[in-house]
Formats: C-alpha cells, structure tokens, sequence
C-alpha cells in the first residue's frame, strides 16, 4: 500500500486541512468489503461522481487501496479534498471487514476527517421494490446474516440466524423480496415462499456514500466492525473455558 499515490500525503496537505467552507458539497468516500464484491464510489453530496464494482474474487487487502487510489485519479481528487469516509461496517466476512475497517479507520485518521459506519445488508438493498426486503448473506452451514427492511429502513435489527428462523419470520409478511447472496438458498425460499421474489445484488458503495451522507461521525478509535457472532476461534475457546468478561476478547482492529 506504501506504493499507492493516494498514501503519499505531506505534511502540508494535513496542516492546511479541508475544513468545509459554508455551502461547499461534501466530498465523500464510500466502500464496502464485506462479502465477495469489492464496492467503492466517491460523492459529492448526494451526487455520484465515480464507482467501482470488482466481483472477481481477489484478496480485498491488495485490491481495496488501488482501487480507491484509481477513482480518486480519475476524478481529480486529492486526498485532503476528502471530507468523510462512510464504510460497511458489518455483518459479513471477518476478514473483509477488518480489511474495511482498518482502512476508513486509517483514512479518517490521516486525513482528520468524518468516519461513518453503515450496515453491509442495508447496502444489498439498493433496489425499488414494494414489501419488505430482505438481504441475506451467507454464513455457511444454512445461516445467514440477514435485515428486514421497508422503504429503505430496518424493521428488525440485523442479525445472524438459521436460514429456516428466516423463512419462518418472512411468512408474517404480505410481500418479500430476497436479495444479495441468495444463490445457495434459491429452493428453500420457492418451496417455503413460493410467492416471493428473489434478485441477486451486489453490494452498493453508493447507497452506503447516501446513507452516511446525514449520520453523525463516530470516533475513530473506538470504532470496530458489527460481526454478529463470535468468531470461530472464540467459540471453540467457550466450549471448554466460562464465559466471564467479554472485554477480555481480542475484537478491535
């Protein structure tokens, strides 16, 4: 990453620092790397300016700060143009948010600027659907992480379950949709829900960029990624040790 163009901040540019002038849009980096799907896009305000989708499945580390480094080029950006970072903060792939978070964590703090966290499945539903969405990914052995959404707002806390909890919670709704990793779950959802939809959908940085547009910044230090669920490792650890004070666990980047 030491390589990367985007990296090579002076000491200058952090002294002259960007605070935003009244009325001056705000210039946005958004992405996501919790899944497969590598997603990043730059804003202004509202406005997309540049976006890239990358679902070849590559090591999200070596990709991530190229690719960001490749957008901000292309728009004639620099660095300390840069006003707030919005990411995927969780649920999703261990390392994939780990690689997420460490690298908005980094930004915001090199830059001094506004850091945003956003939920990974809220940003599988950039669809116009009526209902209620329902992203999922998948968590192996039939669980999934998974939101219940309507008109763009959770209606139940995301959270990690067996994919049949899932169906089961669907069915006390007029009308679903599945979206996001829904590959491996096509016919339990036809034969439980033969009435739903399904779309697959990829993550999208530029639903993540609106979403954090209005939230509050969080503090860098403190942030860390929403897993969800324990880690394998941790869980093996708890079969033979009592659980006693879950600060004692390794969980910050």
């Amino acid at each position: 990453m030491g390589n990367v163009r985007f990296w090579k901040i002076t000491t200058c540019v952090i002294i002259e620092k960007h605070k935003r002038k009244q009325g001056k849009k705000m210039k946005i980096l958004a992405f996501d790397t919790s899944s497969t799907a590598l997603s990043v896009a730059l804003l202004e305000d509202e406005n997309l300016v540049a976006e890239a989708t990358v679902t070849v499945k590559k090591n999200h580390s070596i990709s991530l700060m190229p690719t960001i480094d490749f957008l901000v080029a292309q728009a004639s950006w620099q660095p300390a143009d840069l006003d707030r970072i919005v990411v995927a903060q969780g649920p999703g792939s261990y390392t994939g948010l780990r690689v997420a978070v460490a690298t908005a964590k980094t930004l915001a703090y090199a830059l001094d600027i506004d850091l945003v966290g956003v939920s990974s499945l809220q940003a599988l539903t950039n669809l116009s659907v009526d209902g209620v969405v329902i992203p999922i990914m998948d968590a192996r052995r039939n669980n999934v992480y998974v939101g219940f959404y309507k008109n763009g707002q959770a209606i139940v806390p995301d959270c990690h379950a067996a994919f049949t909890d899932v169906l089961e919670q669907a069915k006390t709704f007029e009308k679903v949709t599945f979206v996001g990793e829904v590959v491996n779950f096509v016919d339990q959802i036809k034969e439980s829900l033969p009435e739903a939809t399904i779309l697959s959908s990829l993550p999208s940085a530029l639903l993540i960029g609106r979403l954090g547009l209005s939230l509050p910044p969080v503090n860098v230090d403190a942030f860390v990624p929403h897993y969800l669920k324990r880690v394998e490792a941790e869980e093996n650890w708890l079969k033979t040790h009592e659980e006693t004070n879950r600060d004692n666990y390794i969980k910050r980047v």
